[in-house]
């Protein structure tokens, strides 16, 4: 009897240490041509599913702009389905320690380290999970690797490069401003930083205190000088790709833009009228699981209704590649695993 409570008890314990795992991610370290490569591994290592790979915006790390949403309640059916790799760009990670005075941080580094991560883990495909910065980085990648991403969701994306109107306000708003309330200015809506809400306030402080401060205002730089990703119809994005923008959001015109040069067929469009990655997670986490069921992934996976709504818009089409669904339209009474009525349909969901 007592031999048999002792192995409950182990089994219970080692249940609730790889809970704790799961929870907090293996952090891993990898030395690499272009510098250390921080990546934090969620999941299951499941290699016959692409893994989930994040890279993370400009004036925040993996753990800052993730957090709220990979530990989401419903998000982790597909933490447990599949493996999240959180990407952090070069001197970005917490606890990071200040680069030497004079280094260069190449415009290419965060490339190379998808790259990177992408051949260490010994990935068979990709969905791309990019915010801001690492939403551009996340489609540099993917143009140059097209059979190595099976989707993208990108958020607040700006395909362009900075012209002459947008460099002269940079430099007029680095003589009067700081670092860190340019950040806030690249994260949040004109209304979201005069308002100074408390989430507004949580990030000033933690940018304003950060140690490596000095390595933010390099990724910072190095972003400013991207180049055109050079999208249009004829040279796009060959996976299915959700593109999503805040109502009012900083880069909001330039998501509406690249949104007319990717295939309609493959390219959802979702605009909140709220930070929905943090402050709405539920939202993101439905059109998600969507996403996913759209390439084959999860197809008996239960769905809430999505509810009408004016504020956002979401289409998507469907068809057919090799053996497996590549996109998937969005109907407001779909359930996980029926396949859409209809090749197209545009429709307003509540988000």
């Amino acid at each position: 009897m007592c031999n048999n409570v002792g192995v409950a008890v182990s089994v219970q314990e080692a249940e609730i240490a790889a809970r704790i795992l799961l929870d907090q991610g293996q952090e891993h370290s990898i030395e690499t041509p272009h510098g250390l490569l921080h990546v934090t591994v969620h999941g299951t290592g499941n290699t016959r599913r692409p893994a989930i790979l994040t890279f993370h915006d400009v004036g925040m790390e993996s753990k800052s702009c993730f957090s709220t949403f990979f530990k989401f309640e419903e998000m982790q059916e597909i933490v447990k389905n599949f493996t999240v790799v959180h990407v952090d760009a070069p001197g970005q990670e917490e606890g990071a320690a200040p680069y030497p005075l004079g280094y260069v941080f190449k415009s290419n580094h965060g490339l190379n380290r998808c790259s990177v991560c992408f051949h260490w883990y010994s990935f068979r495909s990709v969905i791309g999970v990019g915010v801001g910065a690492g939403a551009y980085v996340l489609s540099r990648f993917t143009l140059s690797n097209p059979d190595s991403v099976e989707g993208l969701v990108l958020v607040n994306i700006d395909p362009n490069a900075r012209g002459w109107m947008d460099w002269a306000a940079q430099k007029i708003s680095t003589l009067t401003s700081s670092l860190t309330e340019q950040m806030l200015s690249h994260l949040f809506s004109q209304e979201e930083t005069s308002g100074n809400t408390e989430l507004v306030q949580s990030h000033r402080e933690r940018i304003s205190k950060a140690p490596n401060l000095s390595n933010i205002e390099l990724f910072w730089k190095s972003y400013n000088s991207r180049r055109d990703l050079n999208i249009d119809r004829n040279s796009t994005l060959k996976c299915p790709v959700m593109l999503v923008v805040g109502d009012q959001a900083p880069y909001e015109d330039a998501a509406v833009e690249c949104n007319s040069k990717l295939d309609p067929t493959t390219t959802s469009f979702l605009k909140p009228s709220f930070r929905i990655f943090l402050l709405q997670p539920s939202k993101l986490t439905e059109a998600f699981k969507y996403f996913i069921q759209g390439m084959g992934y999860m197809a008996s996976s239960c769905m809430t209704r999505l509810s009408r709504s004016r504020t956002t818009s979401l289409s998507s089409s469907y068809s057919i590649e090799g053996s497996r669904s590549r996109s998937r339209t969005l109907s407001q009474g779909s359930q996980g695993g029926n396949l859409p009525p209809s090749p197209s349909n545009t429709m307003e969901v509540s988000c």
